[in-house]
């Protein structure tokens, strides 16, 4: 977009702020806001973001440690580059865009470790292999009647969900969060993206948004600016939703179920689908699912990025505990679904939590990797998969997660050593936040009993 051509759109969609943003390590956005004006003058020299922030944790505290800044490093400057193919109005808010930007060093490189950057190494590593894919996102949530200030003033105890029992397909109870879920379904339609429907979801209070599929840079892009609007629009409301992969412990926890299928490099011919084989696939794409399962323990961090995540994988919850696939199947880890070129593999085993670019990019790493040393797929895992024990299980812990990471050789050639030990030393950072708390748990079971 060149500078007349923003100028006219800034002047004709009646904008004075421009919210200037990229995706940090947890995938939420972070950025500032513009005037028109002064984002006009910076289209060249880029606005300026601290490098820190890709080495905080949630509470937003430095994390020592990290190769790429620190205090002994000054904490500089990155450079925010706009990607204008994500340029969106922001219908929530008066007057204002939204723009998701790349990250770049003092030389004008790609960030390596940035998660856009993460994503874009592999879309091209495929790219380079003929291949280009298309990837949808199903994500989950809770939606509370308080307010986000009220739920930290109550601890987040007794909070009232919208609905008080399980709503999953009910229409009738869906219908009185559905002003709120409108206005969300519009703004996004105000944005470009689409949304192919929402439905209530298995817990009291539990939704969930399908995105229809795009690009994997598209879809994660559409998929965080999603989550954003949904968090402002609820304040906006005065209500609350989290995408904790587990709220709380009595509840079903909320998923993010990637669905993928494999297309030629121009994205014209579909990869995944062929008429003519018994099974109806092509040998790349058996490949490509093959590795995924293959590497699918080992990318489980990039899935399920906070120890709140594996407190979601419980056995007849619909969440998987084991590695394994079946045609429309839900209780394995990956369901194939779909028929001709809508043939696709839906991955089970993220959770609502989850960064998506980190999470496409362990996909494609995985399933390049399967179609590079040509794995055969496993046989498919039939009936209920959570008690078959041949199969391998999600790991049970962060700390599992993280071994798996660092250890693996996939990983280290396909994302590189920089990116898998930045994300081994974040997560290892949360690791020892976690386990020097004491817990509510812990006092009412031990203070009396002990």
């Amino acid at each position: 977009m060149d500078f007349e051509a923003l100028q006219q759109r800034i002047a004709a969609e009646n904008l004075d702020t421009i919210i200037v943003c990229m995706p940090d390590m947890q995938g939420r956005l972070v950025g500032k806001r513009e005037s028109a004006e002064f984002f006009l003058s910076t289209l060249q020299s880029g606005t300026h973001v601290c490098d820190y922030l890709f080495t905080v944790d949630m509470e937003g505290n430095p994390i020592p440690g990290f190769a790429a800044a620190s205090w002994d490093k000054g904490y500089g400057d990155y450079v925010l580059r706009p990607d204008f193919s994500t340029w969106k109005q922001a219908p929530w808010l008066l007057s204002s865009a939204i723009v998701i930007g790349d990250c770049l060093d003092h030389e004008r490189h790609l960030v390596s470790i940035a998660p856009r950057a993460v994503l874009r190494s592999q879309i091209e590593a495929a790219r380079k292999r003929g291949y280009a894919f298309k990837f949808a996102s199903e994500l989950e949530f809770y939606l509370f009647e308080d307010s986000f200030d009220e739920c930290l003033a109550k601890g987040f105890q007794n909070l009232r969900p919208s609905s008080p029992y399980s709503q999953d397909y009910n229409l009738l109870r869906t219908t009185r969060a559905e002003p709120l879920l409108q206005e969300l379904r519009e703004a996004l339609a105000v944005m470009g993206i689409a949304v192919e429907s929402t439905k209530g979801e298995w817990g009291a209070g539990q939704h969930e948004i399908s995105l229809r599929y795009a690009d994997p840079l598209a879809n994660a892009d559409q998929h965080v600016l999603y989550k954003h609007a949904m968090k402002e629009i609820a304040a906006q409301h005065g209500r609350s939703v989290t995408f904790m992969a587990k709220p709380f412990a009595e509840v079903a926890g909320s998923s993010c179920h990637i669905h993928a299928s494999l297309w030629s490099a121009d994205g014209v011919n579909c990869r995944s689908a062929d008429p003519s084989a018994a099974d109806g696939l092509t040998a790349d794409f058996r490949h490509f699912i093959a590795g995924i399962l293959a590497h699918a323990r080992e990318c489980t961090l990039l899935f399920a990025p906070t120890v709140n995540s594996y407190k979601r994988f419980q056995t007849g919850s619909f969440a998987p505990t084991r590695i394994g696939w079946g045609r429309d199947n839900r209780t394995g880890g990956c369901r194939l679904v779909g028929e001709g070129d809508s043939t696709r593999i839906e991955l089970r085993v993220p959770g609502a939590d989850a960064n998506p670019y980190l999470a496409y990019a362990a996909m494609i790493a995985a399933g390049l990797k399967g179609i590079e040393q040509k794995l055969s797929l496993p046989q498919e895992a039939q009936g209920n998969a959570y008690a078959n024990s041949s199969l391998a299980e999600v790991p049970k812990t962060m700390s599992e997660a993280v071994s798996l990471l660092d250890g693996s050789r996939m990983a280290r050639e396909a994302l590189g050593d920089e990116v898998v030990d930045h994300y081994v030393h974040a997560a290892r950072w949360e690791l020892s936040q976690y386990e020097a708390q004491v817990t509510e748990w812990e006092r009412r079971r031990l203070f009396e009993r002990t």
